[in-house]
């Protein structure tokens, strides 16, 4: 005996699936992995922090 299927729920699934093979294509030939990301977000981060030590405290004198 065969299995009910759900045309609705077959064609969402099959378009789903078209969707999602054009989305890594695209990642794949303009993107960036989530390994880079984050590495790049870390040392964005780490450079803010470097430059966030290095700032003056203001006394609330006259700056001499």
């Amino acid at each position: 005996m065969s299995e009910i299927v759900n045309l609705r729920q077959a064609r969402k699934a099959r378009d789903r699936a078209e969707r999602k093979a054009r989305a890594d294509e695209n990642a794949a030939r303009h993107g960036r992995t989530k390994a880079e990301r984050l590495r790049e977000a870390a040392e964005a981060d780490r450079l803010r922090r470097g430059l966030d030590a290095h700032r003056f405290e203001d006394e609330g004198g006259d700056g001499a």
